[in-house]
């Protein structure tokens, strides 16, 4: 009986974090949208989600929390809760950087519209696909998909690392253009860091499963 209640708990814990998951990938495709569009209204609504996501983070550290207190579990499940606790820090880090993404589409509204170096649409697309990724990784409980997310952050590194030289150049050459620059090259870091937030949940992914470490580890060591 015992067992049943904790197992309960713990479909409770990953329930929560799973909406909290869902509210931060809307989130992040309606800020996406925002700077494709400059929709004032999808900026708002980002940021009007801020305070929830706050919320249910606080609701599921503690859940968490009271889980290691009073259950002591051990091995596997042990593992989960930490994962939990963990993956819990990067999606409200993400909801911050939707935010983020969102205040900056509100000032290039204010600005002149003008051509810029920079594919952010697909680099949204790309960090959007490692968040799907990793969560449905951790969903399954499925180790090879949440290492497929891992190789997907080179691809969003390299996209930021373009995005600098390119916006960089243009702020050197069109200084005229440079309040517009700086707000992409904002947006990509943000979405670049949203990458490095999804590489996170994969890692505690393959943590929470195979019990290893791949923090600062290459690829060939999460193998089992």
């Amino acid at each position: 009986m015992i067992r049943i209640k904790f197992q309960q708990s713990l479909d409770e814990l990953k329930e929560r974090l799973l909406v909290m998951a869902g509210m931060v990938e809307q989130a992040i495709q309606r800020a996406s949208e925002a700077y494709s569009t400059r929709d004032e209204n999808l900026c708002d609504l980002v940021r009007q989600s801020e305070p929830a996501i706050n919320r249910m983070e606080l609701e599921i550290d503690q859940l968490a929390l009271d889980l290691l207190a009073m259950e002591q579990p051990m091995a596997i499940d042990l593992r989960f809760i930490l994962a939990v606790i963990h993956i819990n820090v990067d999606l409200e880090r993400m909801g911050d950087q939707a935010a983020s993404i969102a205040a900056r589409v509100l000032d290039l509204r204010k600005m002149a519209n003008v051509d810029l170096p920079v594919d952010i649409p697909r680099l949204a697309l790309l960090a959007a696909a490692m968040v799907r990724k990793a969560l449905q990784a951790f969903i399954e409980g499925d180790a090879e998909m949440a290492q497929s997310v891992l190789l997907l952050d080179d691809q969003v590194d390299e996209m930021n690392r373009e995005a600098f030289h390119a916006l960089g150049n243009l702020i050197k050459n069109k200084p005229e253009q440079a309040p517009q620059a700086l707000s992409a090259l904002i947006i990509a870091r943000n979405l670049e860091r949203i990458g490095d937030h999804a590489t996170n949940i994969a890692e505690d992914v393959i943590f929470w499963v195979r019990g290893a470490d791949v923090r600062h580890h290459t690829l060939s060591d999460v193998h089992p």
